[in-house]
């Protein structure tokens, strides 16, 4: 009786916690959508579906919208292929197996601001570690600030670095759980090792590949701190996707029903992509 009333208590903590934190924050954003206001202090005017019909019409939101994608597009599919690599690698009998698993989950455990400092200062011109690299490799100065290419790429790589070790981990926890002797049959059969990862540990993986790509696309669409802290939104708006975008218009605009509203939509354009995403790959089908 005890233990029932432990877990209920627990339960009802932690749906207080999501009710403050999430939904009320939430609910409040999507009120908001509806309404007019240069702030978050000051008195809203009612406007309907106002802001929406602005955020549809304005270029600036697809824009925003198509480098999302982009950005989220190249990250994710970057972080899959790495990550099914590094934990195939790590799950073999490697030499100090330990501490090199131990190394490679450094880049997660580093707070985004430490390393967006050291990405900056690495980049800097004239003393950054890079820069210096490049110029003594014939390569001259590279303006990664000032080409919208470049601060693109930089981005992506950026997000790879640090979220890699989250998807290796991941993967590296699904190989664990793939029988051995499904491989040692297929070695008697004389199957090769690129037959035995596309046969055996791949679709032993999709379990854990389903959602991954989906918590994954979930952060990354949704990636703020790194963009802002790298590029903020340039140069020429090249990194500028749909959460900057709604975060100028609601604090350097003074809009913040238009930005409110373009957090919306991006709300609904995930869940929308996640309904149809466990329509195609459940996480129950069977082979």
């Amino acid at each position: 009786m005890g233990g029932d009333r432990t877990i209920l208590a627990l339960f009802l903590f932690g749906l207080a916690i999501t009710a403050v934190m999430i939904i009320y924050p939430a609910s409040h954003a999507i009120e908001l959508s509806f309404q007019k206001a240069e702030s978050f202090i000051s008195e809203p005017e009612w406007v309907g579906l106002d802001n929406y019909v602005r955020v549809l019409s304005d270029m600036e939101f697809w824009d925003a919208l198509r480098r999302g994608m982009v950005f989220s597009g190249w990250a994710i599919a970057l972080q899959i292929l790495l990550g099914i690599g590094f934990a195939v690698l790590l799950d073999a009998n490697l030499p100090a197996q330990r501490v090199v698993r131990a190394i490679t989950i450094l880049p997660y455990l580093l707070p985004t601001l430490i390393v967006t400092l050291l990405v900056r200062w690495m980049l800097n011109d004239p003393i950054g570690i890079i820069t210096i690299a490049f110029q003594n490799l014939g390569f001259g100065t590279v303006d990664w600030y000032g080409s919208p290419n470049l601060a693109m790429g930089m981005v992506i790589l950026v997000s790879v670095w640090i979220w890699t070790p989250f998807v290796t981990i991941s993967f590296l926890a699904g190989l664990q759980s793939v029988p051995e002797s499904l491989y040692e049959a297929a070695k008697v059969d004389g199957a090769s090792s690129w037959q035995r990862f596309w046969h055996i540990t791949l679709p032993q993986l999709r379990p854990v590949l389903t959602v991954v790509i989906l918590l994954r696309t979930i952060w990354m669409f949704n990636k703020f701190d790194i963009v802002w802290l790298l590029t903020r939104g340039g140069p020429l708006k090249a990194t500028e996707h749909l959460p900057i975008l709604a975060y100028r218009k609601a604090f350097e605009s003074f809009d913040v029903g238009m930005g409110a509203a373009i957090s919306t939509i991006s709300f609904l354009i995930l869940s929308v992509a996640v309904f149809i995403y466990f329509r195609l790959f459940p996480l129950d089908q069977k082979d």
